[in-house]
C-alpha cells in the first residue's frame, strides 16, 4: 500500500492556551517543523502556532 502524499498535522499555539489548528502539510517539500502565526481566540491576538503530531 502506497504512503499518502498528504499528511495531517496540528498547529499548537505557542501561548499555552491550548487552542489548535488542524491543517495538511506535504511531507515530501516541508521536511521541517511548520510554524505560522495565526490568531488566537482564547488569548486574542496572533501568535506563533508550531507543527505537532495528531494523536
Amino acid at each position: 500500500m502506497a504512503k499518502p502524499t498528504v499528511i495531517k498535522i496540528r498547529l499548537n499555539s505557542s501561548a499555552d492556551t491550548g487552542y489548535f489548528y488542524v491543517t495538511k502539510k506535504n511531507p515530501r517539500t516541508k521536511t521541517e517543523k511548520l510554524k505560522m502565526n495565526k490568531y488566537d481566540p482564547i488569548a486574542k491576538k496572533h501568535v506563533e502556532f508550531v507543527e505537532g503530531k495528531i494523536k
